[in-house]
């Protein structure tokens, strides 16, 4: 049938008087997911300057600059970057793999003394108490996640610890944050923030859609570096995170 303009009057008219649904208000935040490096404890240049030493160690020169654009990243995934660029195409998969273990040795002694930035283990109490659950995603493989956590004794506070090796790419890509939240079983974005000190700590809340991104000025991230990212605040620390949460 054809409508005529007294049909579509008539159809408007209809369609005007179906009731809208009323806004809701925001979910709560649930999980709160930090990075570790720089974020929960303190970021001394170990790091790229470990990496450095392990390439070096293979004959392959990595600048200081070279490393720092993947603050943030996989380590394996730098690590294997970096063999594609400079190493000949015959053996990189054996070279990588030597290269990583030679980093993760290197770090794991140097990480044996790391102490956590001032504040966060209050902060995360804080987080905890106030209904929050709180979650890590690192670069760091599980092997040296794992003997920082003992270390420190934290492994009590946090429902989900993701490492690089728990997923298909690190960051800029969401995976680990979307894994954080299947472990803790939070099913919308809206429900998360996430922090972190590099530009792709911020890049990868951002590719998720999470509810906030929040840089932290304690580790690798300057403020210029991490104002040109997509955030929704700039902290000194985590430490600060709590009352930044009664705002959200």
């Amino acid at each position: 049938m054809k409508l005529t303009r007294r049909h579509s009057i008539q159809a408007l008219g209809a369609a005007a008087a179906i009731p809208r649904a009323e806004a809701r208000p925001p979910k709560p935040i649930r999980l709160i997911v930090l990075d570790v490096g720089g974020t929960l404890i303190e970021e001394r240049g170990d790091v790229p300057e470990t990496l450095r030493l392990a390439f070096a160690g293979h004959g392959i020169t990595v600048t200081p600059a070279e490393i720092a654009q993947w603050r943030g990243a996989s380590k394996r995934e730098v690590v294997r970057h970096f063999v594609d660029l400079r190493a000949d195409s015959a053996g990189r998969e054996k070279l990588s793999a030597a290269i990583y273990q030679d980093f993760h040795i290197r770090l794991d002694a140097v990480y044996q003394t790391v102490p956590p930035i001032a504040g966060v283990e209050d902060a995360i109490r804080k987080m905890r108490d106030a209904g929050h659950l709180v979650a890590t995603t690192t670069g760091f493989d599980r092997e040296t996640t794992s003997a920082i956590f003992r270390r420190l004794g934290w492994e009590k506070y946090f429902v989900a610890t993701v490492t690089s090796d728990d997923v298909a790419a690190g960051r800029p890509a969401p995976y680990m944050l979307f894994h954080a939240m299947e472990s803790a079983r939070v099913e919308s974005v809206a429900e998360v923030i996430a922090a972190g000190d590099t530009p792709l700590d911020l890049q990868a809340a951002a590719n998720g859609g999470l509810r906030a991104a929040v840089g932290v000025l304690s580790g690798a991230g300057t403020l210029e570096q991490l104002r040109r990212e997509p955030h929704t605040e700039i902290l000194p620390s985590v430490a600060s995170l709590p009352s930044l949460l009664e705002k959200l």
